[in-house]
């Protein structure tokens, strides 16, 4: 079988060849047949004897979502619908308000809000659950049809009934639907520094980077103090493109590693001669909504002494999914491996920790919003390596360097502390210029 087009560490999986299903059984024991007859007991009973009729479609798709559930939170089987939504957020555009959410214990909960979409610019935040769709409780549903009455045609209206953590009622939201254009990439300059922003990474997200690099220059009519690479909010997506992208900053060694379940399933990756930043300094922003293919990207400028990491602690995603075609029309997404920054460690629950812890003093709820990590998922796969506790805490802890409150801010026209934050630095930096190989760890950054 032909293999599939992507490879993914986020929300998208990548391809392999599917196992001959002869052989898989071939390898099944004694003890599972057993377990096998069982199951087809329970399925002859419940076709027989269930107080209402159930097609074996849905007691089959039933079964095969209860043992990937068993696994881990993002392994999953994907019928026609899931497949073409999969498609979607790598090569596409949609209908709907821009959010990209999660089913806990019943309830749909916010991952995080596409940047200019309309949940962004009504104020949804990572964390925030969605009890209602037009006064209609959706608790206990499936998050397929809440996705489903979520998206729509563009110029219609759906109210949404948020409940946020530290909040002590609910509130309603009126959102327009418009047509989400996946926008991978954009870039500014703000004070001769440029800023790279990376909303995900699609099949052209790494040629968006290098695009935007080439822009900065032409616009300045030549080099920048340094540049901003912003993935805070970024779910992952395609493993190629975080390589691309890191490789666009660097300009030898290792990128990122990825291990399997033998010892010696372990695949390799690293940059080609030149750096495309030209060994300015860099500041990759993170904050909890950084996953997967964002945190390579992070790991690998932080191993490689290339850039400084600031914000907030990452989410945590460190594994691999392979997008196994079922059929022309299905596919089961497996998780398959772990991956592994240049210096060898797992973000797996632990997450990127930044060089520069930098609260983002601009959101009045940062305090009292939870942050939703890998750690915080079910099932989730646990670091090989022994995780510190105080790794995963809470990032509100206060700071003597960051006593600004989100008041004062305002008044100062500062809407983004941490981007604000992180071009001072840069322009500071650009200044005194270090060498590329020079140690994160040894950059003086601005207070305040």
């Amino acid at each position: 079988m032909a293999k599939f087009l992507l490879r993914s560490v986020g929300l998208v999986g990548a391809v392999a060849l599917i196992p001959a299903i002869g052989a898989a059984m071939a390898a099944v024991d004694v003890d599972t047949y057993k377990e096998l007859d069982q199951f087809m007991s329970v399925f002859e009973r419940v076709r027989a004897d269930y107080v209402d009729k159930v097609d074996d479609q849905t007691l089959i798709r039933g079964a095969i979502d209860g043992m990937l559930a068993s696994l881990d939170p993002h392994s999953s089987y994907l019928d026609a619908r899931d497949f073409q939504n999969l498609k979607t957020q790598t090569e596409g555009s949609y209908g709907g308000l821009g959010l990209t959410v999660s089913m806990e214990d019943g309830a749909v909960k916010v991952i995080t809000p596409t940047e200019d979409s309309p949940a962004d610019r009504a104020g949804i935040k990572s964390g925030d659950y969605i009890t209602h769709l037009d006064d209609a409780l959706i608790y206990g549903g499936t998050l397929d049809e809440a996705v489903d009455k979520m998206r729509g045609d563009p110029n219609t209206k759906i109210k949404l009934t948020i409940v946020r953590p530290g909040r002590d009622k609910p509130f309603d939201v009126t959102l327009t639907r418009q047509i989400i254009k996946l926008k991978p990439v954009k870039w500014e300059i703000r004070d001769r520094v440029g800023i790279i922003n990376i909303n995900s990474f699609s099949k052209t997200t790494g040629e968006g980077v290098r695009a935007a690099l080439t822009a900065i220059d032409k616009s300045l009519g030549g080099q920048p103090l340094g540049y901003v690479i912003d993935v805070r909010s970024n779910p992952g997506g395609l493993l190629d493109q975080a390589i691309e992208v890191s490789d666009a900053f660097l300009d030898r060694g290792e990128i990122v590693s990825q291990r399997g379940r033998e010892a010696s399933d372990i695949e390799r990756y690293y940059a080609h001669s030149g750096d495309m930043a030209h060994g300015l300094p860099i500041v990759v922003l993170v904050d909890s909504g950084s996953a997967s293919a964002a945190e390579i990207v992070a790991g690998a400028l932080q191993d490689q002494r290339r850039a400084i990491v600031m914000g907030e602690t990452s989410f945590g995603k460190g594994s691999v999914q392979t997008l196994l075609p079922l059929s022309d029309d299905s596919a089961l997404r497996l998780t398959t491996a772990r991956y592994y920054s240049p210096s060898g460690r797992s973000v797996q629950e632990g997450g990127i920790k930044p060089d520069l812890p930098v609260p983002q003093l601009t959101d009045p709820d940062r305090k009292d919003r939870p942050r939703l990590r890998e750690a915080d998922l079910r099932r989730h796969l646990i670091n090989e390596a022994k995780i510190d506790d105080s790794v995963l805490e809470d990032d509100s802890k206060s700071d003597p360097r960051f006593a600004a409150t989100a008041e004062s801010l305002e008044k100062a026209g500062v809407k983004d502390y941490q981007l604000d934050y992180a071009v001072k630095t840069i322009a500071r930096l650009g200044k005194f210029p270090a060498p590329a190989s020079a140690s994160a760890a040894k950059i003086r950054t601005p207070k305040g």
